[in-house]
């Protein structure tokens, strides 16, 4: 074989292979593969816990657009709005040229997300259901961007954080308790929904676990059938309406007699982001501290 043409066709192979291995795919929560050519360098986040896994991956400086109530980190406060989890703004969505768009499952508005879709923007779908979901997340994310050193590490120390609480509640008395979303009306969570795991990780069980939908409205009637020992909510300084207070009237219910009634940061624990892990911790502690009021009332 002539000694030019063969030198050719090695470097020509080795174009080919080198072209291969920089397509990136990965699989997102939907089930669905995600393959980009290269890293991704323009991305757009359309949920606030969306943007946070994409910064603890890394990529905070590539989101070039993302909704409201994106606020944390603090940097994430300075991208620009292309609407909010409901209402996108597509035109603006096309104007910033992603190369990825980051969707929340059951937050964002299909019928406008199959406008960007039908461009041809690659979508990764994130909807974390448990907790161990977070660093594998962050892990995905980064190699989506190129950025795996830095995931991997944060990956790691957010199961290091899960494997401790887990060994330290596994075996701790269950609670009975009330996950509050909202009072007005009174919305919970089903035991699919990812609270539901931070509450079975601090040894809790959620009263409502087995309803069917997702994030179901219940009747006072059936709370206080239920008699839950604890009663917590997600609660912000200025957001006070998804507060207990409806529920101090009910003298005889457990959570009350008990003063069993606690608030969490709200942003901890509502965003199936990398801070729920911290969120979880707080669950765990007011829970613990529920099982010491046991023996404390007569």
């Amino acid at each position: 074989m002539n000694k030019f043409f063969l030198q050719a066709l090695l470097l020509s192979t080795a174009f080919i292979a080198g072209g291969a291995s920089a397509v990136i795919t990965v699989k997102d929560d939907g089930g669905n593969t995600v393959t980009l050519n290269k890293p991704a360098q323009r991305i757009i986040s359309l949920a606030p816990h969306a943007t946070e896994l994409i910064f603890a991956a890394g990529g905070g400086d590539r989101i070039v657009g993302t909704v409201g109530y994106s606020d944390y980190p603090a940097e994430a406060l300075k991208i620009p709005r292309v609407g909010s989890h409901q209402q996108i703004d597509v035109e603006r969505i096309i104007a910033l040229k992603p190369d990825l768009l980051v969707v929340w499952l059951h937050g964002n508005s299909e019928r406008q997300l199959e406008h960007v879709r039908k461009l041809g923007i690659p979508f990764y779908f994130s909807e974390p259901k448990k907790l161990a979901d977070i660093p594998t997340s962050i892990e995905r994310l980064g190699m989506l961007m190129g950025t795996e050193q830095q995931a991997s590490k944060v990956a790691a120390a957010e199961r290091v954080e899960l494997a401790r609480l887990a060994a330290q509640y596994r075996n701790r008395p269950t609670v009975r308790m009330f996950y509050q979303v909202w009072g007005k009306p009174v919305y919970t969570l089903n035991g699919g929904n990812i609270m539901s795991d931070v509450i079975r990780l601090c040894g809790g069980e959620n009263i409502f676990a087995n309803l069917s939908i997702p994030a179901p409205i219940v009747t006072t009637e059936a709370v206080l059938l239920e008699n839950p020992e604890v009663m917590m909510t997600g609660d912000r300084q200025a957001e006070k309406s998804g507060g207990l207070e409806i529920w101090k009237q009910y003298k005889n219910m457990l959570a009350v007699k008990n003063d069993n009634m606690f608030s969490v940061d709200a942003d901890l624990v509502n965003r199936a982001g990398p801070r729920l892990i911290e969120g979880a911790a707080m669950v765990c502690e007011k829970l613990e501290l529920a099982r010491s009021r046991r023996t404390n009332k007569p």
